[in-house]
């Protein structure tokens, strides 16, 4: 058989009658570290042969290492790290940054011969494959600092490729404990075959690598219990300092740790060691020594004997974690035999408690406090963009393990201050705010973005940020990010009401229409509305959508459509638009409903803006019409530096124009209606011009949304959950449905402080010119009829005091001004008959008296004389009526006085 395929059971098992173990390690060894050594018996020259054709390339990856997110202190330029994520808590130093008495404690203790063999000591090994043939358990002592490095490089490897069995019924967990268990624990032959790889692994690392670059990789990678890996991260965690300020008591108890590190962890008060029936032992000091561990105070026990120290501070030593301790004398021990420490320095760390100052590593968003939510976006942003790894379970890997170095786009003036508004205005939640489908979920959130960049400065949020599974149900935590779609925040976003008004201003603007524009907005029931796209909508139910506080609408302008938000207004708009072109304008602007799904507008509540949409999305869109209609895609990371300090990709983003210029100006001019006396008034910081829409959804939602032209800021106060009103709930001096003006008013205002904002482009083109329209002609008309066809076709009517007419009661029968041409939503004043008009017939050349009876017998009761002129043609007596005031032919009131003008000879 050829020697690559001898296994070290089957050479073992043929040598167990021939030699002893201890030789076959020790020829083992000899031959490789001394091969010039004769080895005799064919036995022993197999297990060489095996030995030599081991792998010998131990291929050391790079350390698991933390990821860190960064931002930068506009004020010092500094860099400041706000979160980290690890499986491994770790921080490599370099071989000066640990102390001295450090490396002479992990020497003494685990290899005193380390600078003098060859990668194996002889005789410890032996020692530790006898003990391994009698049969399993933990392998013995024995192994070198280079075995113990190779032991933990594979265990890191294990652990890296670590995922849950499913098959086996294990959880990732138990996967990654089997790992230490097999690098660890063996039985048998299979024991000695893997301390043997471990061995000619040792052996061709001191063959490749100096003695120190081995220590101190086996110091940065060592477990020192939990997620607490290397010296600097475990000096840090135990004592809260820096592995170069370790003590020589402190050095000793970490060094006798990594033993069996989570037996001899010293941050678990109540035990790290439990016995069957689950009593704790190795606690924090609690009046008594554990009998389970005093068996291993022989160097205290000596002291208190000989009289060096008294009972007191026997018990005050042993007492705390005494297993710990037990391990620590057995360091010191080894450094004073070995002459590395005095006996007075002996004697003080011996005396010395174990005194741990636990610092809790900041690990995950929780601890970046009020950023958390912020934290949270850059989170699920790396672990859902393939920049950062294929699958999703790559892209975990890479954020905590890969060392990564991610700097945000927050802005830490703008968040703290979003913070402290939020915190200020709404609290985390309302106790006993019942909606009618049950109890409503307070939440609010702020976000804030750079319009020239999408760099998103700052996202706040009332909850309190938690991933515990005990508090899902509490309101006042959440793991949401309320400013996020369901990527970005595992958030669906929320109906945003009349913001949403927004993308159908564009359409009319697209179309050519000018926002001076007059059309009917009087709320009715609109029977149809155009979609090429997905196909028309019908009003099969004739359901006409309210106005909110129940107006009823006008004829007017989208200039006042906009300002007043009058959603009939709003609809009479997009019932002259392609709702599908509305659509496009939302998807081009970044706008997709929460879930990711596509703006559709299939129905005419569309238009009011009843889809579920993220903050972040909105302040973006309402951004882009401050930034003359470029469109630049929102972020949360600026760069990403590698652990070994290479920029790498990151998501990518753009910015494109993606609004003509002179659109983006006509809607700024509107939007800013919208601030300036218009219904977001109560919102405008006045340190800067900006735009803005409010939005409510029925008694649910409320948003407000206002920019820049620098800064976009999107403020939302709700229900995340349920139906609570907004209207009737009031929390810290604020009706809940108006906390959105002081919260964007406040963040607005120092985002226009910090980043200023300039005067809106004037550049209108023609979309805000005057619109001359068709005036139609209703003489003739009922008040009513003509009353519509005047608002159809864009003007305000007024109906005047009824005049004398001929016509039927209530006939218009008086228009002004008159049918033509005019000003789209001029007001025009219509007069109806009252019924009771008569022509008034021409009595001239008639003699006065048959001129009466004549007008008399046409029903004109009130006939006078008017004016004489003489004329002495005439005979005596004779009269001649030369006219009527009124005119004859004019139509008049039977009670009206009609003069008759008359000649005679004389006007006596």
């Amino acid at each position: 058989m050829p020697d690559t395929k001898r296994t070290a059971s089957g050479v073992l098992g043929g040598l167990a009658g021939l030699v002893g173990l201890s030789a076959v390690a020790g020829v083992l060894v000899a031959a490789t570290v001394t091969p010039a050594i004769a080895v005799s018996g064919a036995a022993a020259s197999s297990a060489i042969d095996m030995f030599d054709n081991l792998p010998s390339a131990l291929e050391i990856e790079r350390l698991m290492l933390p990821s860190t997110l960064v931002y930068t202190d506009p004020d010092s330029g500094k860099e400041v790290e706000l979160a980290q994520f690890y499986d491994q808590n770790r921080s490599p130093v370099e071989f000066d940054e640990i102390a001295p008495v450090l490396y002479d404690s992990i020497l003494s203790s685990e290899d005193p011969r380390y600078y003098q063999h060859g990668g194996i000591d002889l005789i410890g090994t032996t020692r530790a494959v006898l003990s391994n043939l009698r049969g399993g358990g933990e392998t013995q002592g024995g192994s070198s600092i280079s075995q113990q490095y190779v032991k933990n490089v594979l265990v890191q490897q294990c652990e890296a490729n670590a995922e849950a069995d499913e098959e086996a019924g294990l959880t990732r967990d138990e996967v990654l404990a089997n790992c230490w268990t097999e690098a660890t624990t063996a039985s048998g032959t299979e024991g000695i075959q893997r301390k043997l790889q471990e061995m000619r692994y040792a052996i061709s690392l001191e063959q490749k690598y100096s003695k120190n670059d081995i220590l101190l990789g086996y110091l940065n990678i060592a477990n020192f219990g939990g997620t607490t890996y290397g010296i600097d991260a475990a000096a840090r965690y135990y004592f809260g300092v820096p592995a170069s300020d370790l003590s020589l008591s402190q050095a000793a108890t970490l060094a006798g740790m990594v033993q069996n590190p989570n037996t001899y962890r010293i941050d678990r008060p109540n035990g790290s060691i439990f016995d069957a029936d689950g009593n704790g032992y190795n606690k924090a000091a609690d009046g008594s020594i554990d009998d389970i561990d005093e068996a291993q105070f022989g160097p205290l026990k000596a002291l208190l004997n000989d009289g060096t120290i008294d009972e007191e501070q026997y018990l005050a030593a042993a007492d705390p974690y005494s297993a710990t301790k037990g391990r620590q004398l057995y360091v010191l021990s080894r450094l004073l035999g070995d002459g590395k420490i005095t006996q007075d320095e002996y004697v003080a760390a011996v005396i010395e408690p174990i005194t741990p100052d636990i610092n809790e590593p900041s690990t995950g968003c929780a601890p970046a406090g009020g950023a958390a939510y912020f934290c949270q976006y850059v989170k699920n942003t790396i672990l859902s963009d393939e920049a950062f790894g294929e699958t999703r379970e790559d892209r975990m890997k890479t954020l905590q393990r890969g060392g990564l170095r991610v700097y945000i786009t927050m802005d830490p003036r703008l968040q703290a201050n979003a913070e402290a508004t939020m915190k200020e205005i709404v609290p985390t939640s309302l106790e006993g705010w019942n909606g009618e489908d049950g109890a409503g979920k307070l939440g609010s959130t702020t976000v804030s973005i750079d319009n020239k960049t999408g760099r998103i400065l700052s996202i706040a949020q009332n909850t309190t940020f938690t991933e515990e599974a005990s508090l899902s149900t509490n309101p006042n935590y959440s793991s949401l990010v309320y400013a996020g779609d369901k990527v970005t925040g595992d958030s669906i976003g929320f109906n945003v009401g009349s913001t949403f008004k927004l993308f159908t201003l564009l359409g009319w603007l697209e179309a050519g229409h000018s926002v001076n524009e007059s059309l009917n907005g009087v709320n009715r029931v609109f029977p149809r509305m155009t979609n090429s796209c997905s196909g028309d909508w019908y009003n099969t139910s004739n359901t006409k959508i309210g106005n909110f506080g129940g107006v009823g609408g006008f004829v007017g302008t989208p200039m006042r459509f906009t300002a007043s938000s009058l959603n009939s207004g709003y609809l009479a708009m997009a019932e002259q638009l392609d709702m599908c072109d509305i659509a496009k304008i939302a998807t081009k602007m970044g706008v997709t409903r929460g879930d990711g799904s596509a703006i559709e507008m299939k129905y005419a509540n569309n238009v009011i803006g009843d889809d579920n949409i993220s903050p972040v999305a909105m302040a973006g869109a309402y951004g882009t019409v401050a930034n003359n209609g470029v469109y630049c895609e929102p972020k949360v990371i600026d760069r990403v530096v590698d652990a070994d300090g290479l920029e790498r990709a990151i998501p990518e983003t753009s910015c494109s124009q993606v609004l003509d210029p002179t659109v983006a100006a006509a809607a700024a001019y509107a939007l800013q209606g919208v601030m300036n006396g218009g219904t977001g008034v109560g919102a405008n910081p006045g340190n800067a011009p900006v735009l803005g829409k409010t939005g409510t959804h029925e008694s649910y939602q409320s948003w407000m949304v206002e920019s820049s032209t620098n800064v976009a800021t999107a403020a939302w106060v709700g229900n995340s959950k349920n139906q609570g009103d907004i209207f009737r709930a009031w929390a810290n001096g604020y009706q809940i449905s108006n906390m959105r003006y002081a919260l964007a008013r406040n963040n607005q205002w120092l985002a226009n402080d910090l980043y200023g904002g300039d005067a809106f482009s004037r550049d209108y083109g023609d979309l805000t010119r005057q619109v001359l329209a068709d005036l139609p002609n209703v003489i003739g008309k009922s008040i009513d009829e003509a009353t519509k066809i005047l608002q159809d076709a864009g003007f305000q009517v007024t109906v005047g005091s009824p005049v004398d007419a001929t016509e039927a009661e209530g006939t218009v029968v008086e228009q002004s001004p008159g049918g033509g041409q005019a000003p789209g939503g001029t007001m025009v004043t219509i007069s109806p008959s009252n019924g009771q008009g008569v022509g008034l017939p021409d009595v001239s050349g008639q003699s006065v008296e048959d001129a009466r009876n004549a007008l008399n017998g046409a029903g004109f009761g009130n006939v006078r004389s008017g004016s004489c002129s003489v004329d002495e043609e005439l005979d005596d007596g004779q009269t001649v009526v030369t006219g009527t005031d009124p005119d004859a032919g004019s139509v008049t009131n039977r009670n009206t006085p009609i003069r008759l003008n008359f000649r005679a000879p004389s006007c006596d």
